[in-house]
């Protein structure tokens, strides 16, 4: 969950769609209500999780089957519970071509990690269209623009992965569906889906997005318009 960009501080407080890091940062660090000013006081968020979760989502799997969007920071402790599962393990990489060009003393921030575990047995569907392990993209300003989620991953991306790792009529499981990119793919695929969100505006937008309705309430252009109708 680490979005740095490299941009002044007070730069950060202004966007409207960080409020997600707020509200988390509140609860999870902060032991009063006090505003978060700088980026320093988030940066938590992107060292981990409590991983006793992963266990619980391998056990609601009937093989272990699972795609784990991380920072840099996440991946040590990901691989190492899953190589201890015995699973087969890919790093999928999304890089971003057109992030800002200041780094603060670091490397630029344009790439994202997506940690791919199979339990043995599991098949990779698709074809080679379907299979790259890197994407090239800008950042998908345009969906953060209608779907107001900071973290939110191209469509065509979570399409190939779900057309890999399963078959229609299977059930996705997305237990952070932010705002539905992933049911909105599975439900684009003839794959049943279970989102969970406990963002109540995130999972508005989710299910106004699978009516083809977009953040600000119109109309999505890539929608039937007549379906919306019925």
């Amino acid at each position: 969950m680490n979005i740095q960009h490299g941009s002044k501080n007070n730069d950060f407080a202004k966007r409207p769609y960080h409020k997600e890091y707020y509200k988390i940062s509140k609860k999870t660090y902060k032991q009063n209500d006090d505003k978060i000013k700088n980026r320093k006081e988030i940066e938590h968020l992107s060292y981990g999780i409590d991983y006793e979760i992963l266990n619980e989502l391998d056990r609601v799997m009937k093989k272990i089957n699972i795609y784990i969007w991380c920072s840099k920071k996440q991946i040590r402790k990901l691989l190492q519970h899953y190589e201890e599962k015995q699973c087969n393990i890919d790093i999928i990489t999304w890089h971003k071509d057109n992030v800002l060009p200041t780094a603060n003393n670091t490397y630029l921030n344009d790439t994202e990690y997506c940690i791919f575990a199979r339990e043995k047995g599991v098949k990779v569907y698709g074809e080679v269209a379907t299979k790259n392990k890197f994407y090239i993209t800008h950042t998908n300003v345009l969906d953060k623009k209608k779907y107001k989620h900071p973290t939110i991953k191209p469509l065509t991306i979570i399409k190939n992965l779900i057309i890999n790792s399963s078959n229609e009529g299977d059930i996705i499981l997305d237990c952070f569906s932010g705002s539905g990119t992933t049911c909105v793919g599975a439900k684009e695929l003839n794959r049943q889906f279970i989102g969970i969100e406990i963002d109540p505006e995130y999972h508005k937008i989710s299910l106004d997005r699978l009516n083809g309705v977009l953040a600000n309430g119109q109309i999505s252009f890539d929608t039937d318009i007549n379906k919306l109708k019925e």
